[in-house]
């Protein structure tokens, strides 16, 4: 049998850079910095990481029926095909054939992380099983001779053996796994140690939904480097697991970290720098133009010195995909009208989620719309409903919250210009707080928070919002 490798369909691309640091600069550590190891044991040069490629899938139709299928699957050539997701078994594919004025329906089974017809032939993905049986039936009532495109969007599955090839597989045996972080639908994050570094492993239940969403996710952090942007190290991908392993995040999530501090110990310093830091990954990733889709204080993280990073791109995407499937599971609260109502998803919305977040932080960590049905929030927004500013926010940062949460997009702002604002706002009440310390005669006493155990529950990871 093939070495498991992984590859399913998804709803972006991904433009990898080729300039990265090594991981000893990404965990903080200087090249050259230290006494020079045994020639024995110096580690082999690291593989240059280059670009993982992603395979177009016009063929693939997503979930639809089975009569569905029948019905698009005209005139009835021998040979017309296309592929969906299996309805009577769930994580499987159906490949579905037209011949003699019929329609043939091959269920592809999901097996020890590859597919297969007839368990005899392995791949690694759905382009891979295709591209099969366009040469050579193999057993199928026909060849494949031409597929029927799906209107709409492009679908695209991810080669898993691409991240080995260009330099981000990680071995198991450089991972010792420690205690858990965080459950929830696809799996845990757990704390781990590579080469002797914490670091946070996301670890896979075994299924194809959940290696489809993985691997989506990590196709798009490999393209991504920016200090406010949680980092990918790579990835695992041997036997039957796979491992997505990133920086670690030693003082869980922004919610979590507001929630259990509050007021006490979350200065306004710390507001502006947490709503700084998250505005300047998210303005990398407008001049990116990737869609984060699940922006929120759950799934911005705080480092040791309380950098606070975005995490969490397991809906994101390239803004070159305006319409997204309607996924069934949104946070309604935090997405903007236009993106539930017509799932059209860009940065713009993503300022609508920039403008809760920041309600988030100078609230503390309250749920956004206090005593509003969350089957109400749309309705009410669209006539125009507006949250009142939360107690002892800065009337300047609530009049972005307000810009933020324009109901036309093309009339919010963009994240550079709120990244500015903030910018400023960050330097006066660093400023007046500089002078209000210099001018004090009382004792500063400082508390720690090293006692407060940190969550770190990721977002995807967590089932608290749903479109329902």
């Amino acid at each position: 049998m093939k070495s498991a490798t992984f590859g399913f369909p998804m709803n972006q691309t991904a433009s990898i850079s080729n300039h990265w640091m090594d991981l000893t600069d990404s965990l903080g550590r200087s090249k050259g910095s230290g006494p020079s190891p045994p020639p024995d044991l110096v580690p082999p040069p690291r593989p240059k990481r280059t670009e993982v490629k992603l395979s177009s899938m016009p063929w693939f139709h997503g979930k639809i029926s089975r009569d569905k299928a029948e019905e698009l699957l005209r005139p009835r050539e021998d040979g017309l095909f296309l592929v969906r997701e299996s309805t009577n078994f769930p994580g499987d594919y159906t490949l579905c054939v037209c011949w003699q004025g019929r329609v043939e329906h091959y269920r592809v089974i999901y097996k020890d992380n590859q597919l297969t017809i007839d368990e005899e032939e392995y791949f690694d993905n759905l382009a891979q099983l295709v591209e099969h049986y366009e040469k050579d039936a193999d057993g199928l009532c026909t060849r494949l001779c031409k597929s029927l495109p799906k209107e709409g969007h492009q679908e695209y599955c991810v080669d898993a053996k691409a991240f080995l090839e260009a330099g981000w597989a990680i071995s198991h045996r450089d991972i010792e796994m420690l205690e858990s972080l965080g459950k929830g639908e696809f799996g845990e994050v757990r704390l781990g140690l590579l080469r002797g570094e914490k670091v946070a492993v996301k670890v896979l239940k075994d299924s194809s939904k959940a290696a489809q969403k993985f691997l989506a996710e990590a196709s798009l952090m490999t393209s991504l480097r920016h200090p406010n942007l949680v980092q990918m190290l790579g990835v695992v991908l041997e036997g039957r697991n796979i491992y997505l392993v990133t920086e670690y995040m030693s003082k869980g999530s922004l919610l979590d970290y507001l929630r259990s501090r509050g007021r006490l110990h979350v200065t306004k310093t710390d507001q502006i720098n947490f709503a700084f830091d998250t505005c300047s990954g998210m303005e990398y990733l407008e001049k990116r133009r990737v869609v984060h889709r699940d922006l929120a204080a759950r799934n911005v993280l705080i480092s040791e010195e309380g950098v606070a990073k975005v995490a969490d791109f397991g809906l994101a995407w390239r803004e070159e995909s305006v319409t997204a499937e309607a996924s069934g599971k949104l946070p309604i609260k935090w997405t903007a009208p236009e993106a539930l109502k017509k799932n059209k998803f860009s940065n713009k919305s993503d300022m609508w989620s920039l403008g809760i977040l920041l309600w988030e932080i100078y609230s503390f960590g309250r749920v956004p719309y206090p005593r509003i049905q969350l089957s109400d929030v749309l309705r009410k927004v669209e006539h125009g409903y507006v949250m009142d500013a939360p107690e002892g926010c800065p009337p300047p940062v609530y009049e972005l919250m307000k810009k933020a949460w324009h109901l036309s997009p093309d009339l919010r702002p963009s994240f550079h210009d709120v990244r500015v604002l903030l910018g400023q706002l960050r330097s006066a009440t660093t400023s007046t707080n500089s002078t209000l310390s210099s001018s004090s005669n009382n004792t500063t006493i400082t508390i720690s928070s090293s006692s407060i155990s940190p969550s770190y529950t990721v977002g995807s990871l967590s089932n608290s919002t749903s479109k329902s």
